[in-house]
């Protein structure tokens, strides 16, 4: 079971944004595999349904951007998704490499022993998704592998009422000032918080409560544009490790994550 509370688990999540999307293409295998591959421990993705009702890992709602395809993924079925190119838009050794279902993402997860933080990215056909959901965990023996994200937070605890056991963790993009209260409104396990967004007060407040927390960092050079405008916000990161209030540090570098987490000591 993975255990997403830092106080629990013993150790930091390094978790890929979309796996490893600075060095493999989003949402697929080669991004988790990249993901573990730099030391990652969870990988975030994202998640929508075909025309037939099969959960699909894909940002957008478009095939457009990462794959070789055209048009809404729920308009089309599994089958013909199943053949499109989603690597090679990213680079020509990643040609090929398919869209997988969430079947196969949790699959690979239990192999490589991989926290799964599932986006809900569809927009309609909530009940269908969520029936999906539950027959893929059933499926893949995946419901303590994973924790369900969302930006709204009444579909997450609509979820959570339908699938007992499941947890579920809402994304933030502001500074709530009772960010205990947002989380128990859901009935949620954890809030994902932006690192300029992030505070330790909160953070204090929200583990006293139970309550893990996902912080997503900027890529590397947001960092280096901020260091050369004299704010140095490397430092701030490294010691909230070190103290604790941090239990996943995402972003799309897996690597500069995990240097982060290893120079914390977390």
């Amino acid at each position: 079971m993975v255990e997403w509370l830092r106080s629990r688990s013993g150790r930091t999540h390094v978790c890929g944004h979309r796996g490893h999307s600075v060095g493999a293409p989003e949402n697929t295998l080669a991004a988790l595999a990249a993901t573990r591959a730099c030391g990652g421990t969870t990988a975030e993705i994202d998640t929508v349904l075909t025309a037939d009702g099969e959960i699909i890992l894909l940002h957008d709602i478009s095939l457009d951007r990462t794959t070789n395809g055209h048009g809404a993924a729920d308009a089309l079925p599994l089958a013909a998704i199943a053949g499109l190119d989603a690597g090679g838009w990213f680079a020509p050794q990643f040609a090929g490499e398919p869209v997988p279902t969430l079947a196969a993402a949790i699959d690979f997860a239990n192999r490589q022993d991989l926290g799964l933080v599932v986006e809900i990215k569809q927009e309609r056909r909530l009940p269908l998704y969520f029936d999906a959901l539950a027959r893929v965990l059933a499926q893949t023996g995946g419901l303590d592998r994973i924790i369900l994200i969302s930006f709204d937070h009444t579909d997450l605890k609509a979820a959570k009422a339908l699938l007992p056991g499941l947890r579920t963790e809402g994304i933030t993009h502001a500074r709530h000032a009772d960010p205990v209260g947002v989380a128990r409104a859901a009935d949620l396990d954890a809030l994902a918080i932006e690192w300029p967004r992030f505070d330790a007060a909160d953070a204090r407040a929200l583990h006293a409560a139970g309550i893990a927390i996902r912080c997503h960092l900027p890529r590397p050079a947001w960092f280096a544009t901020q260091l050369a405008l004299g704010r140095d916000h490397r430092p701030r990161v490294v010691e909230a490790l070190a103290d604790g209030l941090i239990d996943s540090l995402s972003g799309d570098d897996v690597a500069y994550l995990r240097a982060l987490v290893d120079e914390a000591g977390a």
